[in-house]
């Protein structure tokens, strides 16, 4: 759907930005990014979606698509962090 760069990573907040360069959303926004961002809790983290868009113009919708892929992407994540976890207990 797109391409993109990785554009910055910050270690100390858990934060990485991605740039979007090419492919589908550049045909529909000037200007597209992604930051990812995890946040330490008690037990695991919660993660944090951050779109910034420029649209090219007043007719294109909002990238609702995007923040349900983030949604997607989280989900499949934790899925497997959980399987892996229950995994390790199963062999100690």
């Amino acid at each position: 759907m797109s391409r993109e760069i990785l554009e910055k990573v910050d270690n100390e907040n858990q934060l990485v930005t991605y740039n979007v360069i090419g492919g589908v959303l550049k045909e529909t926004y000037q200007s597209f990014k992604f930051i990812v961002q995890a946040i330490p809790k008690d037990e695991g983290s919660l993660v944090r979606w951050t779109l910034i868009y420029e649209k090219l113009n007043v007719d294109v919708p909002d990238p609702n698509a995007m923040l349900q892929f983030g949604i997607d992407v989280t989900a499949e994540i934790d899925a497997y962090l959980i399987q892996e976890e229950l995994e390790k207990k199963t062999i100690a």
